[in-house]
């Protein structure tokens, strides 16, 4: 038991550079109490005390702000931070190693029995505000954006956002980090699908840049492998105009 409860401090400091010592975790962090408190409610839970459970999870809520249903199966390692607001339902599973931000919600959209929450494989983030709803699965490693609204399976290691959630395109979203890091600023969090027109200005801009940039590149290799250039860039580098009258044709 102690040995869990030392794993369970150990995550904290690895995910939270706010956290200075073992005692101001132990007694300050409501996610650790929450986790720590289910884990008597499911116990609970699994022998048939189920109102005892109920109860049990209720002081847990009212103590912490954080309502997990002593059904929902969580895993070793999972880290919610600050956690004000966030819900757990009964029928949601959490794999190791997940993280969970403030405000999030592990919801169902059905009043049938069963399987009706969501699961989070290992190493799942979900971002501050998002909701993801009903029996669907986030793959080991993915990524759901805050305020998202997920109600599809999410692959492994994919990112989600907007709302509804939409999986982020990494290519895409790779090369518009690197144009806009060279343009001095950065998109990061921005989707394309915003409904804002100055967004999708910007991110059109981007993207004709990362277009531009590639087909000159491509030009440049082009001249070299012809022998008409030097070293792509260099603003020195002379070329045979025949060179390039060749390449046209």
């Amino acid at each position: 038991m102690f040995a869990r409860l030392r794993e369970d401090i150990r995550i904290v400091f690895d995910r939270d550079p706010a956290a200075r010592t073992f005692f101001e975790v132990l007694t300050t962090y409501p996610g650790l109490h929450a986790i720590l408190w289910h884990r008597l409610s499911h116990g609970l839970w699994n022998l048939g005390l189920k109102w005892l459970a109920r109860f049990s999870s209720t002081l847990a809520r009212l103590m912490t702000g954080i309502e997990i249903h002593p059904g929902a199966k969580i895993g070793r390692r999972v880290f919610i931070d600050h956690g004000m607001g966030v819900v757990v339902g009964e029928t949601a599973e959490i794999g190791d190693d997940c993280t969970l931000y403030h405000g999030v919600t592990l919801g169902g959209t059905s009043w049938k029995k069963g399987k009706r929450h969501p699961t989070l494989e290992a190493g799942v983030i979900v971002g501050a505000g998002a909701k993801i709803l009903g029996p669907i699965t986030l793959g080991a490693g993915a990524k759901v954006g805050s305020n998202a609204v997920v109600v599809k399976d999410v692959p492994a290691g994919a990112t989600a956002i907007g709302i509804p959630a939409r999986i982020l395109d990494e290519e895409q979203h790779r090369a518009r980090e690197e144009v806009a890091n060279k343009l001095g600023f950065s998109a990061y969090a921005v989707s394309s699908d915003m409904n804002d027109p100055m967004v999708k200005a910007i991110h059109g801009l981007i993207d004709h840049s990362a277009n531009t940039d590639q087909r000159i590149a491509w030009i440049v290799a082009e001249l070299k492998r012809l022998g008409g250039a030097g070293e792509a860039g260099n603003p020195d580098d002379h070329f045979d105009p025949a060179s390039l009258n060749k390449m046209v044709d």
